[in-house]
């Protein structure tokens, strides 16, 4: 799992390449910690994310959470078919706000 961060302006950016399941949750739950503490807004690009498993749902949600509590405002952009439809089975599409891609998350998180 490679986790890359970029600031454009007030929002961070966190980029997730790889798998998000149980043997790289703990690295992506640390990275999504420290970025509450960073910035009022994050925007999670999924564009390169192949898989998400229960494991990956309850830190997402967890960060969800927390945010929430923080008042940083969080949305997800540009998920792959695969990973959609894990949102959409679970429910998860109901808790988060997603946008088809990067840019039109930032255009409504700025």
């Amino acid at each position: 799992m490679m986790v890359n961060q970029q600031q454009d302006g007030s929002v961070l950016v966190i980029a997730l390449n790889g798998r998000l399941d149980s043997a790289t949750v703990t690295q992506v739950d640390e990275a999504l910690t420290r970025a509450l503490d960073a910035a009022p807004a994050i925007v999670l690009d999924l564009a390169e994310l192949g898989y998400v498993n229960s494991a990956g749902l309850r830190v997402l949600l967890k960060t969800a959470k927390q945010a929430k509590s923080r008042q940083v405002r969080l949305a997800l952009a540009a998920m792959q078919p695969t990973v959609q439809n894990v949102f959409e089975v679970s429910g998860f599409s109901t808790i988060f706000s997603i946008y088809a891609d990067r840019g039109e998350a930032l255009a409504q998180m700025r």
